[in-house]
């Protein structure tokens, strides 16, 4: 039996209300070359992210870095894209901030690894297992998984041409057996979420908040996976501060 699945739609991203719009915050370094410092340092691979501080400057990192090493892909870069993902996602589910921050960070692991496409959810979801937590995580390594259930379940869903050209290496659609196991994860709901999001957030010059105004947003999930962590204060729930 398929489920109904759950749409967000493309225009909710070109003008989101009660969302504020700004232009995405300009990285301090010039893009591509990573943001050091000793207390931010950037992640590599297999090196998992300590604190919020790190996290930043490695979402700061991919401005100018493109899901492809020769920017045939998506038409926007990973921060962009994580940016307007994290902000449908606020407008659609406001009180699940966890499902925001899994949109912001999900396509890191094409800067930790270049050119691993069938991997990099899992490579970005290793990296912020430890500091965002289990849920996080866990829909950021869904993500690739529910492009192959869209692409099953809803021949109408659109994939932007790059997601269709890399759906075959990342197994292609999933078969009925394959779809039932997926309907019964406990994220199956988020994750479907979070993929939609991810296939409309791929918009050229769309203004969204810029990568600080989400900080707040994740040293509360930080906050809330590793209760008792000191140094990351905040509170309330939302959307991205203005």
């Amino acid at each position: 039996m398929t489920r109904d699945v759950p749409s967000v739609s493309v225009e909710a991203l070109t003008a989101p209300p009660g969302v504020p719009l700004a232009p995405v915050d300009a990285p301090t370094a010039t893009p591509g070359t990573p943001l050091t410092s000793v207390d931010a340092p950037t992640a590599t691979p297999g090196t998992p992210l300590t604190s919020v501080d790190a996290l930043m400057a490695l979402l700061a990192d991919c401005a100018g870095v493109w899901d492809t090493p020769d920017r045939s892909g998506d038409p926007v870069d990973i921060l962009d894209h994580g940016l307007q993902v994290a902000a449908v996602l606020a407008e659609h589910h406001p009180e699940d901030e966890e499902l925001q921050v899994a949109g912001l960070v999900h396509d890191i692991g094409h800067h930790l690894v270049p050119g691993d496409e069938s991997g990099h959810g899992e490579h970005a979801a290793a990296a912020v297992a430890g500091l965002l937590g289990e849920r996080v995580a866990r829909l950021v390594a869904l993500h690739i998984d529910a492009k192959r259930y869209l692409a099953a379940a809803d021949p109408a869903h659109a994939l932007s041409p790059e997601s269709a050209r890399t759906l075959s290496c990342q197994g292609g659609p999933m078969s009925p057996a394959e779809r039932a196991a997926f309907e019964a994860d406990p994220h199956f709901t988020a994750a479907l979420a979070l993929r939609r999001a991810d296939d409309a957030g791929k918009v050229v010059g769309l203004a969204v908040p810029g990568l600080e105004r989400w900080r707040l947003a994740v040293e509360r999930v930080v906050n809330a996976a590793a209760p008792g962590r000191s140094g990351l204060g905040g509170s309330g729930l939302g959307r991205p501060q203005p």
